[in-house]
């Protein structure tokens, strides 16, 4: 089972290693730490006493952050002597080690960084004993533990460290079979200080290609947008210029009497118009009924119609609905009330001065001839 922890820890190293796709690439020179540690160790082993074996452990690691989730580092431990060693040390460790970190992995990397994570490690080094009186003893040793980690600040960490340690050798004797042996299993617990050189991990923008796709799309038809208003401005302008010219024109020719016209009350008639419109609405419509009656009264009569509009809009519109209003009273006449066509003249006369009232202006003059 604890083998299996320790390969799952490596397994995790290696998958964790190219998952962080949201940061920026990093050199070997970047990401390491420096740290010490101090606790306090005990033996597993049936017949010890849990607290009354325990003894002083202190050490000092060296790490490389090779992702946000994964790192490896060198370690190097030694024991208070206790008992008759020869040496104020009666055992040493120096190793090499994985550490997982659960929160990164599983949470993902967070650029203003965490208050606290935790850590899954697992490691393997050389064991050493210093025996009094005998020869020392050498053995492969593994370990196993979590990190409880407090982040300071960017730069230092404080850090809550258990673990298991394994003599993975038989009986203490030169190293055979490994084996998980509770008989040479210690529990450890540390506590650390590291500080991290560097600013860390660097997160990168993602850019999502889609995105990217339709924001040039986008921006394509904003330049396309761009170049009809240049061609319309251009347009626009041009029209300006040969509103300019014609207004030049007539600001230069003399002025014309287009008819005159003999105003009296039996010869004239008027017919008004809204804004922009050569309907005859119907109060108006009286006007072009005393027309019909009058024709129809006077077998021999003509009538002369004149179409015009007022100054306001555009000229070649305003030309156009001053003729559509001429032509709607004959339209009228020759309809609804059965007058013949040739005995009605319809003409379109543009913009009209006649009357000092602007809305008069948008008016058609029907004039009886006999």
């Amino acid at each position: 089972m604890k083998k299996l922890f320790l390969i799952a820890i490596a397994a995790a190293g290696m998958m964790t290693a190219q998952a962080q796709q949201a940061l920026e690439a990093t050199n070997f020179g970047s990401n390491w730490s420096i740290g010490v540690d101090g606790g306090a160790t005990t033996p597993m082993a049936n017949g010890h006493a849990f607290f009354g074996d325990m003894r002083g452990v202190f050490g000092a690691h060296i790490q490389k952050q090779i992702s946000p989730a994964f790192a490896l580092g060198v370690e190097g431990v030694a024991m208070v002597n206790t008992t008759g060693a020869k040496t104020a040390i009666d055992q040493s460790y120096v190793g090499a080690y994985g550490a997982v970190n659960l929160f990164n992995l599983f949470g993902g990397y967070k650029c203003d960084g965490r208050l606290f994570d935790m850590e899954l490690v697992g490691g393997a080094g050389w064991g050493h004993d210093y025996v009094a009186g005998h020869g020392d003893h050498n053995y492969f040793a593994t370990k196993a533990g979590v990190n409880f980690n407090f982040n300071v600040n960017k730069h230092l960490t404080v850090s809550l460290k258990p673990y298991f340690a394994w003599d993975m050798s038989d009986a203490k004797a030169k190293q055979s079979s490994a084996s998980y042996n509770k008989e040479y299993c210690s529990f450890n617990i540390l506590a650390g200080v590291t500080y991290h050189f560097g600013q860390g991990f660097r997160c990168a923008d993602v850019r999502n290609l889609a995105e990217i796709d339709a924001l040039n799309a986008q921006i394509n038809k904003l330049r396309g947008d761009l170049d009809a208003c240049v061609a319309a401005n251009a347009a626009a302008e041009a029209q300006n210029a040969a509103l300019a010219a014609e207004l030049a024109a007539c600001q230069n020719r003399k002025p014309q009497v287009i008819k005159e016209v003999n105003n009296n009350l039996q010869s004239v008639r008027y017919i008004f118009y809204k804004v922009g419109s050569s309907v005859i609405t119907a109060d108006q419509q009286p006007n072009v009924e005393m027309v019909a009656q009058y024709l129809k009264n006077h077998k021999n009569s003509k009538v002369v119609v004149k179409g015009y509009a007022s100054p306001d809009g555009n000229l070649e519109f305003n030309k156009k609905l001053a003729a559509a209003r001429a032509e709607s009273v004959k339209n009228s006449l020759v309809k609804k009330y059965g007058i013949s066509a040739d005995r009605i003249t319809a003409e379109g006369e543009g913009i009209g001065h006649m009357f000092s009232e602007n809305d008069w202006n948008r008016v058609s003059i029907c004039t009886l001839e006999d």
